[in-house]
C-alpha cells in the first residue's frame, strides 16, 4: 500500500466538516507558519521538497514561488487554479468535493509564505456543488479565526474569495484565467511578462492547482526533505490520478510517483486490470492533451525499461516513444476501442474551446475536426492522413497558450502509433458506423457519443 499524504483521512466519515478536519489535525501547519516561521524559510522548504506542479506543466512550485516580485507597496496575490477541464481529469473536484478544509489550509499557508493578503479560488463554472462546499468551508475558517483579520493573534491577515468561471477550458491556462478573474474576455496573454511579475491587475500573483496547494501543508508540517523522500528522482512526493475508460476500478487514487505503469493498470490496490479480461490497446497517461501511446510503449519504454509513473520517466524517449505524465488523467482503452473515434471526440472539443486568439488554432483545430470528421464518415483518402499531420504541423508551437499544442499532440500521436487503423477506415468505408447519423440524426452530445461509440 503506497503512502498517502493528500488522501489519508479520505475515508474518515465528516472530513469535509471543520471539526471532523481540524480533529485530525487540519490547520496545524498554518500554526506553524504564522507562529515560528518566515515566509522565506516556507518558501525553502517547498523548494527542498522538489514539489512540481500538479496542473499539467509540473514546474517546480517553489521556483515559482522565488520569482514572485516584491515591490514596496504593491498588492501580492495568489490564484489557486480551480478549472479543472482537462477530459479525463477529475481528481481536482474530487479532492475540494471530499477534504475542501485541506484547501482552504494550504491557501492560507502559501498566502502567508507569498506575502498575499487577498487570494481567489476560480473553480470551473459548472462545479456549482463544489462553489457551494467551498464556500461553506470558508465561512467555517473566519468563523474560528483561521481567515480575516490578524490570524491566531499575529499581524497577519487574509481574505480568501471564491470565483466562478463561465465554462472555457481556455481559463485552466494561467494568463486567459487572470484575464476572467479581472472580468475580461479569457484570452491567454503573451508571456513574458509573468504572472508573478505583472499578473491579476497588474500586481505580483502566483497561480497554482488544487493539488499543488494541497500538498503544502504536508510539506510545512514535514518538513520538505521529508517530502522529497518520497517519489523517484525528481518526482518527488504523490500524485493523484484520475483513471478512467476500460478498466474494473474507475476512480482517483493517490501513488508515490515511481510505481510501474503495468502495477497501476492491473493491480486490484489501483485499476484492477482491464475490463471483461480484454487486451489492452492504448493508453492517454495524463489527459486529453498528451500523446496517446499504444500498450507495449506505455507498458515498456522504448528501451525494453519498465515505464514508471513519473515524469521523467513517461517522458522518456520523447514524443517518438513517449508522453506526459500531465494532469494525471489515465485514460485506458481495450482492443475494442477506436483510436480514430476517441481521436475525433478530442478534435471536437479543442475546436469548440479554441479562444480563436491565434489563427494557426482557431483554423487549425476547425480542420482537424473537418478532416477526421471526413474519414470516419467513410469519405476520407490515404492523402487526408498526411493532411493531419501537416495541419497538427503548423499548429504546435505556434500559439499564445499550449491549447494548441494540446489539440495537435494527440493527432501527431495517433498517426505515429496507429496509421494502419487510419487506413482501414479508408480502405473499407462499409465497416464504419456513420457519424451523422449519431450526430446530427441522433442529435448526440459529444459526451453521449462517446458512450455510444
Amino acid at each position: 500500500m503506497g503512502r498517502k499524504i493528500l488522501l489519508e483521512h479520505d475515508h474518515i466519515e465528516g472530513i469535509n466538516t471543520y471539526e471532523v478536519y481540524r480533529k485530525h489535525g487540519g490547520y496545524s501547519s498554518v500554526e506553524k507558519a504564522l507562529k515560528t516561521m518566515a515566509p522565506d524559510a516556507i518558501v525553502e522548504e517547498v523548494k527542498k521538497s522538489g514539489l512540481r506542479g500538479r496542473g499539467g506543466a509540473g514546474f517546480p512550485t517553489g521556483m515559482k514561488w522565488s520569482f514572485m516580485a516584491k515591490p514596496e507597496g504593491i498588492q501580492r496575490y495568489l490564484v489557486c487554479n480551480a478549472d479543472e477541464s482537462e477530459p479525463g481529469t477529475f481528481k481536482d473536484r474530487y479532492l475540494m468535493q471530499r477534504i475542501p478544509h485541506l484547501l482552504i489550509e494550504g491557501m492560507i499557508t502559501s498566502s502567508f509564505a507569498l506575502g498575499a493578503a487577498t487570494s481567489y479560488i476560480y473553480v470551473r463554472g459548472e462545479f456549482f456543488y463544489i462553489i457551494r462546499i467551498l464556500e461553506k468551508a470558508i465561512a467555517e475558517a473566519y468563523a474560528n479565526g483561521w481567515l480575516g483579520k490578524n490570524i491566531l493573534g499575529t499581524n497577519y491577515s487574509l481574505d480568501l474569495f471564491v470565483q466562478p468561471g463561465a465554462g472555457a477550458y481556455i481559463c485552466g491556462e494561467e494568463t486567459a484565467l487572470l484575464e476572467s478573474l479581472e472580468g475580461k474576455r479569457g484570452n491567454p496573454r503573451i508571456k513574458p511578462p509573468f504572472p508573478a511579475v505583472k499578473g491579476v491587475w497588474d500586481c505580483p500573483t502566483v497561480v497554482n492547482n488544487v493539488e499543488t496547494i494541497a500538498s503544502v501543508p504536508y510539506i510545512v508540517n514535514n518538513g520538505g526533505d521529508d517530502y522529497a523522500s518520497i517519489g523517484i528522482g525528481k518526482s518527488t512526493g504523490t500524485k493523484l490520478i484520475s483513471a478512467s475508460g476500460h478498466i474494473n476500478k474507475p476512480g482517483v487514487y493517490e501513488i508515490e510517483l515511481g510505481v510501474p505503469v503495468e502495477e497501476f493498470i492491473y493491480s486490484e490496490e489501483y485499476c484492477g486490470g482491464i475490463l471483461n479480461d480484454r487486451k489492452l490497446k492504448a493508453v492517454v497517461a495524463g489527459g486529453s492533451s498528451v500523446p496517446v501511446l499504444p500498450a507495449e510503449l506505455i507498458l515498456k519504454t522504448a528501451k525494453g525499461e519498465p515505464r514508471l509513473m513519473s515524469y521523467e520517466s513517461l517522458s522518456d524517449g520523447g514524443f517518438a516513444t513517449g508522453t506526459m505524465l500531465g494532469s494525471g488523467g489515465f485514460i485506458v482503452m481495450d482492443e475494442s476501442a477506436s483510436i480514430v473515434k476517441n481521436l475525433f471526440t478530442f478534435a471536437r472539443f479543442y475546436h469548440h474551446e479554441s479562444c480563436g486568439q491565434c489563427s494557426p488554432c482557431r483554423e487549425g483545430t476547425a480542420w482537424i475536426e473537418k478532416v477526421l470528421h471526413k474519414i470516419i464518415d467513410g469519405q476520407g483518402s490515404i492523402a487526408d492522413i498526411d493532411l493531419l499531420w501537416d495541419i497538427q504541423k503548423n499548429i504546435e508551437g505556434n500559439t499564445i497558450c499550449p491549447l494548441g499544442d494540446a489539440a495537435a499532440w494527440p493527432v501527431a500521436s495517433a498517426i505515429r502509433h496507429f496509421r494502419s487503423e487510419f487506413e482501414e477506415y479508408i480502405k473499407d468505408p462499409s465497416s464504419v458506423k456513420d457519424m451523422k447519423y449519431y450526430y446530427h440524426c441522433k442529435n448526440l452530445s459529444p459526451a453521449e457519443a462517446y458512450s455510444v461509440l
